[in-house]
């Protein structure tokens, strides 16, 4: 369950000393270089250290997660390490991954740099649909019990409830996006009730390609929106273009991610679903964290008609894709 809190601006106060002192009280020795990555939810740092290569200092979101919840995060990150699949856990540092400074949570990661993945190749798609398998046959092993799950309540009720109370929507679209929010959520639960009885497992949560680097082979990183749901959550995101293509695409992930998991073809009902609740638990978030001042910076055009008339626009055509057949994979498969 997300944790809420009255700190419109949580992160005032985190200015580099303060970030630099953070890292030293776990007895490094910072040599001053301090480099901000891009992130937006939490805080995310590359920090020089003396005669050591550097780190990568995370500072979480005060409010978002519970203590038990990012350890649960790390422990499901240590535990797909354990089992030598290739992605950056969290650093044990005098034997904890979480530590708190001056009011802030904090963890440590090792730097590994990289490059996206291209998509476009059959051998990388087979490449990341092993390395998924792998995760998921892991993820399958045992249950979250903290962490949320990944479901239309979470994604798609909640989210709607926020843009129509809030004071986003345009006056002139209120109408339409209500009216239209009302036909997705009964397309979305169409979507699930076709999918069946689906087992949900520990996922990686946001498996899109910029959470996936490649050097060498790829490797993930950034399991904070690591949560409970449908497997094919972590393989749409991989996909793009028209029905056929995303067909032959998710064929040659389903290639390789078949050599370590099994996956239910059912939940191929559940893309464009899953596609239109991710949409609108965008613009929530963009919503609920707009008084954060790096929002307003970073996202200038979500106030404007414009944003949500496109919006709008392109949830309507999800709601069209909703109502077609899904994608069809070899009788075989």
């Amino acid at each position: 369950m997300e944790i809420q809190t009255d700190d419109l601006a949580p992160y005032y106060r985190l200015d580099p000393d303060t970030i630099l002192h953070a890292v030293e009280s776990l007895g490094l020795v910072c040599d001053g270089r301090l480099l901000a990555l891009n992130s937006y939810e939490n805080r995310v740092y590359q920090v020089g250290l003396e005669d050591e290569n550097p780190l990568i200092a995370k500072f979480y979101r005060p409010g978002r997660w519970s203590d038990e919840q990012i350890l649960e995060e790390h422990s499901f990150a240590l535990e797909l390490a354990g089992a030598e699949i290739p992605l950056i856990p969290p650093l044990e540092v005098n034997a904890k991954t979480l530590h708190s400074f001056d009011g802030f949570r904090f963890a440590l990661f090792t730097r590994r740099g990289g490059h996206a993945p291209e998509l476009d190749q059959q051998e990388t798609r087979i490449w990341l649909g092993r390395l998924l398998g792998r995760i998921h046959a892991v993820g399958a092993a045992s249950d979250f019990t903290t962490r949320p799950l990944l479901n239309i309540d979470n994604f798609g009720r909640k989210p709607i409830n926020t843009l129509k109370n809030g004071e986003w929507l345009p006056a002139h679209l209120e109408t339409a996006f209500s009216s239209l929010a009302d036909d997705l959520l009964v397309s979305i639960e169409a979507s699930f009730e076709r999918a069946g009885n689906f087992t949900g497992i520990r996922l990686h949560g946001d498996c899109h390609p910029g959470n996936i680097l490649w050097r060498d082979g790829p490797f993930f990183v950034d399991l904070d929106d690591c949560r409970s749901g449908p497997a094919v959550q972590d393989l749409w995101m991989l996909l793009s273009g028209e029905s056929h293509e995303m067909a032959a695409q998710m064929k040659d992930v389903l290639d390789g991610y078949r050599q370590f998991h099994h996956f239910n073809m059912q939940e191929l009902q559940l893309i464009e679903a899953l596609r239109t609740l991710r949409m609108l638990h965008h613009a929530a978030w963009l919503a609920k964290r707009w008084q954060d001042p790096a929002f307003p910076i970073a996202f200038p055009w979500f106030g404007e008609p414009r944003y949500w008339e496109d919006l709008i626009l392109s949830l309507r055509e999800q709601l069209g894709r909703m109502q077609e057949p899904a994608i069809q994979l070899p009788v075989e498969y």
